[in-house]
């Protein structure tokens, strides 16, 4: 491949649709390679704003502003990473001859819950949990005495968790209700999912071109009202059931195409391997591949997009440990001890303009040669961080 300068007009441009943390170690793996970085999000200041060439703050959803920006900047790929855009306008882009990372019909299948339930369940035969697909609150209690107690309520637009609650008897609905209006994205319509005897769940990243496919080993997670706690790699697993996620990850990304990372997840039971989501970017799970590979899934992706060779090595048992504020500030102040900077592990600060209480803000990473070591470390890092 010709590598090209940044600022150049034949420079070779990625445009990051969201510039979150994620983004932002996209933004750095694209930046060693010599990629121009453009980063868009809805706030200013967003962390992959602050290692962009340039960045932009619009409303993604808007069908034109987007459109127009993309005709503005020029870029080679488009790269969407939430799902809170307008697809319309990947679509037009599209049609213009801009390529949308992984394509834009994967994305439209994949920002909506709804669409990738159906086409993973309905289109390939994929087993799922059972589900239904509801507008209105009492469609929601119907559908949740049909399918039974627990039940899983979610929107079928949103991120991290936002908007999604576990209904646990049929006095849970009104609350489950009033949760979902947090969504992070679309709300007015929900996916309820019956409730699947899980021994765990696991994000499989899953990479491909054209030309190859290659996964990560399974990342395991601890998951809290939707979004990531703490993550390791690698999850055991029983070959067979290991098999099969290979299986269906690669029917998934194959029937969706394009080229990318996936971060696509399943409920094992024992052998058994149920489809749950996907996304078609790297997973906040997959953090932990920052000290765990030497290749991690944001430049992995970025490979992938290039169509470079995906070889890795993986080097040994680690974990990622979410910090969320405790606090409400607009000059946000993270308190790291110096003890969690070692040779095995370390803290990145994702640099967000303001904290909320509950927002992510920081992750903690340990390499050790135990795997529940490894957990352990993370936790204990992340409980003495504090911010104010």
């Amino acid at each position: 491949m010709t590598f090209t300068s940044p600022l150049h007009h034949n420079s070779i441009k990625i445009m990051l649709l969201g510039s979150g943390e994620l983004g932002k170690e996209v933004a750095i793996e694209a930046q060693r390679l010599g990629i121009e970085v453009i980063a868009v999000d809805k706030y200013p200041h967003a962390p992959a704003h602050l290692v962009a060439n340039r960045a932009h703050v619009i409303d993604m959803q808007d069908r034109q502003a987007l459109l127009s920006l993309i005709r503005e900047e020029q870029p080679t790929f488009i790269l969407p990473e939430v799902e809170a855009l307008s697809i319309e306008a990947l679509f037009d882009a599209e049609a213009e001859g801009f390529h949308v990372i992984p394509n834009a019909e994967a994305v439209n299948k994949t920002m909506n819950r709804k669409n990738i339930r159906v086409f993973a369940a309905e289109t390939l035969g994929i087993a799922t949990s059972p589900y239904e697909f509801v507008t209105t609150e009492a469609e929601l209690k119907a559908a949740a005495d049909r399918i039974g107690f627990p039940c899983v309520i979610k929107p079928v637009m949103s991120s991290s968790g936002h908007g999604q609650s576990v209904a646990k008897h049929p006095g849970d609905i009104p609350h489950s209700w009033e949760i979902a209006k947090e969504a992070r994205g679309d709300a007015s319509e929900l996916i309820i999912e019956g409730f699947v005897d899980f021994d765990y769940e696991i994000t499989l990243l899953t990479v491909r071109t054209e030309e190859e496919t290659v996964f990560c080993e399974p990342i395991g997670h601890i998951q809290k009202d939707g979004d990531y706690i703490l993550s390791w790699q690698p999850m055991p697993m029983r070959p067979a059931a290991l098999k099969k996620a290979k299986e269906i990850a690669k029917a998934v990304t194959d029937g969706l195409g394009g080229r990318g990372i996936f971060g696509v997840e399943f409920f094992i039971k024992e052998d058994e391997v149920y489809f749950s989501e996907l996304s078609p970017r790297p997973h906040d799970t997959g953090m932990v591949t920052l000290i765990t590979q030497s290749q991690s899934e944001f430049a992995l992706h970025v490979r992938a997009v290039l169509g470079l060779p995906l070889e890795f090595t993986f080097y040994g048992a680690g974990a990622s440990g979410a910090y969320k504020a405790c606090s409400e500030s607009k000059e946000p102040r993270i308190e790291v001890p110096d003890r969690a900077f070692t040779a095995h592990s370390y803290v990145r600060i994702f640099g967000k303009p303001e904290s909320h209480i509950g927002r992510r803000m920081a992750v903690s990473l340990v390499l050790d040669d135990e795997i529940e070591e490894a957990k352990k470390r993370a936790l204990e890092i992340v409980n003495q961080i504090s911010d104010f």
